[in-house]
């Protein structure tokens, strides 16, 4: 059945799906390659694990859609950037946390429920709030990048109070390793994303369908991967709270860190996304965190009620395409 249909699609398009594949594969992998260099590198310098958690592997499940993101903005897409970190967002609040939660039950900290889900609610309603002229200027940007540096001060404050330990291994390379990884990785992310989005972007004209759709859909669920083969495998070992606050640390940093880098860079006006867009993104975290604040856990039938709702949300898009 497959096989017929791709008969039916036209050369060029075949060979911008398999960008698309190619671009995805190699920015996910340069973005692992890349985390294990600096882990590898700040461990060597005696940093401590928490702050290597909360920063450069934080930033590293975060790459994917701050590489795609940028390369978007300044090859003039600036609906791709958006759409991307927006549909990061949805997929990351309901269906990553929907899927692992069906999976297995998760139980969420106190401290990420009452400290971390209001950040991640606010910064919903500040990229909401600021693009209601439909466009990111370096203001606008300035202000979440100020605000995503206050949050990471808050938390390292918090980690730092806190006994929390690292579980993961040391990473056991040499310098001259690291920085090779580092460096790799690095290149993999440019050239994957400079891929992605150009075979993205040709495949939307081909189709007829709006920059700001084809990254609310395929630029962001590609790019959500790390998050959500962390958050599935990491519910399925019992350990809820680390994908719980994967995805809401995902969330806080796609807005405010990519967002607020991408747009001091290169100011973007907003067209595609729309009001809805925005408010299934605000309306998710707000949902996920009612969920949460009760009984400090996710059920499987809230999990489900999350799913249903982000492929209804998914179906709209494709009927109004």
């Amino acid at each position: 059945m497959f096989g017929d249909f791709f008969v039916f699609l036209p050369p060029i398009m075949l060979l911008n799906i398999v960008f698309i594949i190619v671009g995805v594969i190699l920015v996910l992998w340069g973005a692992d390659r890349m985390t294990d260099g600096a882990v590898a590198l700040a461990q060597r310098m005696n940093v401590p694990q928490i702050v290597i958690g909360l920063t450069i592997v934080a930033m590293g499940t975060s790459a994917p859609e701050l590489f795609v993101s940028f390369v978007s903005a300044l090859k003039g897409t600036p609906d791709l950037a958006i759409g991307n970190v927006v549909g990061s967002n949805i997929f990351n609040t309901m269906l990553i946390v929907g899927v692992a939660a069906m999976v297995a039950p998760m139980a969420i900290l106190k401290s990420t429920v009452k400290k971390d889900m209001p950040f991640a609610v606010l910064a919903s309603v500040m990229l909401a709030m600021l693009t209601l002229d439909h466009d990111i200027s370096r203001v606008d940007a300035a202000i979440l990048f100020v605000l995503f540096i206050g949050f990471m001060i808050y938390t390292l404050r918090v980690a730092k109070e806190g006994d929390q330990a690292d579980d993961d291994e040391p990473k056991d390379y040499g310098v001259l390793k690291s920085v090779c990884f580092i460096a790799l990785g690095l290149a993999c992310l440019i050239g994957g994303s400079n891929l992605f989005v150009e075979a993205a972007s040709r495949v939307a004209v081909e189709l007829g369908v709006s920059d700001a759709v084809v990254g609310l859909t395929v630029v962001a669920g590609g790019t959500s991967l790390p998050e959500l083969a962390t958050s599935v495998v990491a519910a399925r070992k019992g350990r809820s709270a680390i994908a719980i606050g994967n995805v809401i640390g995902s969330n806080v940093f796609n807005v405010l860190m990519i967002l607020g880098i991408t747009g001091i860079v290169c100011p973007m006006q907003m067209q595609g996304i729309t009001i809805v867009d925005l408010s299934v993104m605000l309306g998710s975290i707000v949902l996920l965190w009612f969920f949460t604040y009760t009984k400090f856990k996710v059920e499987r039938w809230e999990g489900a009620v999350l799913t249903i709702l982000f492929l209804a949300y998914m179906t709209w898009l494709v009927v109004n395409a």
